[in-house]
């Protein structure tokens, strides 16, 4: 028989990959290409609808031509996405009637304080589990009708279309013919009620926002249709659509409750398997759709930090403490611990589980024999201590016990930062074997759909671990640096007011 393979497309912050996986899971051919980002005003980020689709496009064909494979050799494709960044886009021209605002851009802060203004913070927690922020999707949408001239109008007669990274791909791969999400990023709209499974009318009506604008939802694991052959130059089913974090988690086999894993990108993201059964947060954290698969949902807790390997990018662009984003291990060991100072990255305000976006960066306990070394290693440091935050509001929700943390990422690489969070985490952290996972998230859910794979018993079997950090610092040591890095978030939290 031959081998079918899947091709996941997996659309990151500064640039899209394909990935093509074999049915033992194994990576295939690999092709990327990166993306500009615009800032055009302090705090805004934009991309390029367009350019965000032609890299794609054409990383997926030379992912297919490094395999040396054709089209009828690929099963399904997979999509994976930057989640909450905002596209809006004519539906009979497809043109982009505006940039696309990244999940990390602000400009939406206006709004979001008028809807706070008017009391809709409990309604939007109580459907959605989210609290109003610029980071998801509705704010984003809301900012674009109105400031972009006619805008409204079109929308409310039904010639624009609203979709987040996936939808925007989806909607080009099959030449327009398919409008639609997954559960997992329509539940990081904000707009999306998380126990109907369906955009709500309040909301909504609240936001001014016409339904008509809004994809189809289905489950990640679902077959949404074929590719235009105009496009690929033939027809491949579409099987699968998943958040990039909800990839990560299915890529690296959390497939049980208590499960959990971090993945250390631009942000930081830390997702539990929280189950089948919706369950909200008081700890500051957002309750999200992990994937749907059939008729079944499956829950998860996420603590989202702005901040995490973009403060390393900060340190070599910003202050030229780096010449290369891989010189960070090496010059950390320098020096054997942080020398007392305490690297606070909230460039963007503190996210989960504090969410305060009066603050701004800080670097503290800065003495005479403080170097470059010592600061790099709190830098560093200050990655593990913000996945500790957030793990400590996971168990303090849940009363769950997590027995390990997977990783991946790019800092998931930098073997000092992992043994550190195995330190002060006080559990193994676990590096697997295979490191595109969030491509191959998607894959395993798109080979779901069309039978490459019989059920996640199956795929649980493919995943293997590369290498675990066991914990090996004292417990006064441990409690002693986290009880000061806490001390010094306190001192920043309000700061701009």
């Amino acid at each position: 028989m031959q081998e079918k393979y899947i091709l996941a497309l997996d659309s990151g912050t500064v640039k899209n990959r394909a990935v093509i996986f074999n049915r033992r899971g194994d990576i295939v051919s690999y092709a990327e290409k990166k993306i500009s980002v615009s800032r055009p005003h302090s705090g805004w980020m934009e991309q390029d609808p367009d350019e965000i689709w032609s890299t794609q496009l054409w990383a997926a064909k030379e992912a297919i031509q490094l395999a040396k494979l054709s089209n009828s050799d690929i099963a399904a494709i997979g999509v994976t996405n930057q989640r909450e960044t905002t596209i809006v886009w004519d539906r009979f021209s497809g043109r982009p009637i505006y940039p696309a605002i990244s999940w990390k851009s602000r400009q939406t802060d206006r709004i979001c304080e008028s809807l706070r203004e008017k009391g809709l913070q409990e309604e939007i927690r109580q459907k959605t589990s989210l609290v109003i922020n610029p980071y998801f999707s509705a704010t984003k949408l809301c900012w674009i009708l109105e400031n972009v001239l006619g805008a409204k109008e079109l929308a409310r007669k039904g010639e624009l279309l609203f979709g987040t990274v996936d939808t925007w791909l989806i909607w080009k791969l099959s030449g327009g013919a398919i409008f639609a999400t997954d559960y997992s990023n329509a539940s990081r709209t904000m707009m999306f009620h998380l126990r109907k499974l369906k955009w709500d009318a309040d909301i909504l009506r609240h936001l001014d926002i016409p339904k008509c604008m809004l994809p189809e939802v289905f489950p990640s694991s679902h077959f949404y249709g074929v590719t235009d052959a105009k496009v690929m130059g033939s027809e491949i089913p579409i099987a699968s659509c998943i958040g990039n974090q909800q990839a990560d988690l299915f890529g690296e086999a959390c497939f049980h409750k208590g499960m959990a894993k971090n993945t250390y990108g631009e942000g930081s993201f830390f997702l539990m398997n929280a189950g089948k059964e919706y369950r909200r947060s008081q700890n500051g954290l957002i309750t999200t759709i992990a994937w749907g698969i059939g008729n079944e949902v499956t829950y998860a807790m996420e603590g989202s930090v702005f901040v995490s390997g973009s403060t390393m990018e900060w340190l070599k662009e910003g202050l030229a403490l780096l010449k290369s984003m891989s010189d960070s291990e090496w010059m950390a060991k320098q020096v054997p611990d942080s020398g007392g100072v305490y690297f606070i990255p909230s460039f963007r305000g503190l996210s989960a589980p504090y969410w305060d976006t009066q603050t701004s960066g800080m670097i503290i306990g800065l003495k005479e024999d403080t170097n470059r070394s010592h600061i790099i290693r709190a830098a560093l440091e200050s990655l593990a201590y913000q996945v500790r935050d957030v793990y400590e509001a996971v168990v303090s929700d849940t009363d769950t016990e997590i027995t390990d943390i997977r990783v991946d990422g790019g800092a998931s690489q930098n073997s000092l930062l992992m043994q550190f969070q195995a330190d002060i985490l006080n559990l193994p952290v676990i590096r697997p074997y295979i490191t595109e996972t969030t491509a191959l998230g998607a894959a395993y859910l798109a080979g779901l759909a069309v039978g490459i794979w019989k059920d996640v018993e199956e795929l649980q079997s493919l995943w293997r671990e590369g290498l675990r950090f066991y914990p090996r610092m004292p417990e006064n040591q441990r409690s002693s640096l986290y009880d000061g890095w806490q001390n010094a978030v306190s001192r920043i939290m309000g700061w701009t007011k």
